[in-house]
C-alpha cells in the first residue's frame, strides 16, 4: 500500500528519477514548451514551479539553489533573464498541462507541459473574438448596384475569304 507516499517513483531508481527530472526541467525552461507522458509532466510540475517561484529574486543564493536542480548555465540564465520577467507578477501556477491523447505504441497517456505566459494563443482576451460572417450568396449592396464588366479588348472581327 501506498500509504503518504507522495512522490511518483515512475518506475525509476532515485539517481535515474532526479536526473530525468532536471533534463526535463531544463528542456522546458529554455523550449517552454515539451511533450511527455501525463505521468511525467505531473511530477515535473511539481520539480519546476519552485524553481520558477525562486527565479522571482535574483541572487546569488538562489542561482546557486536553482543550478544544483538543473545542472545547466544556460537554463539558469534564460531562468533569471527572460522568464522571471514574465512570471513576476504571478502569484503561482507557472506550468500547464494540456492532455493530447495516447500514444500509439504503448497506449501512454501524453501530455504537453508548457509554461502559462509563453503561449501566446492562450493570451488573448476574450472579448477580442473575430467578428463572425454568415456566409450568403450577395449582400444587399452587390443585388441593387450594377455589375461593372471589366472592358475586354476588342479582336478584329476575321472576315470569310473571298470568292473571285
Amino acid at each position: 500500500m501506498r500509504h503518504g507516499c507522495k512522490v511518483n517513483h515512475l518506475s525509476r531508481t532515485h539517481a535515474h528519477r532526479v536526473a530525468m527530472l532536471s533534463n526535463m526541467a531544463t528542456s522546458l525552461i529554455m523550449e517552454k514548451r515539451i511533450e511527455t507522458t501525463l505521468a511525467k509532466a505531473k511530477a515535473l510540475r511539481v520539480y519546476v514551479e519552485p524553481l520558477l517561484t525562486r527565479s522571482k529574486e535574483d541572487s546569488t543564493n538562489n542561482r546557486r539553489v536553482v543550478f544544483s536542480y538543473l545542472h545547466s548555465k544556460e537554463a539558469v540564465n534564460e531562468l533569471f533573464r527572460e522568464v522571471s520577467q514574465k512570471i513576476a507578477n504571478r502569484p503561482g501556477g507557472y506550468t500547464r498541462i494540456l492532455k493530447t491523447g495516447i500514444r500509439h505504441g504503448d497506449n501512454s497517456e501524453m501530455a504537453i507541459i508548457e509554461l502559462v505566459d509563453y503561449n501566446e494563443n492562450m493570451l488573448k482576451p476574450v472579448g477580442e473574438k473575430k467578428a463572425k460572417t454568415t456566409r450568403r450568396s450577395r449582400s444587399k449592396k452587390a443585388a441593387e448596384a450594377p455589375v461593372a464588366e471589366a472592358p475586354v479588348a476588342e479582336a478584329p472581327a476575321a472576315e470569310a475569304p473571298k470568292a473571285e
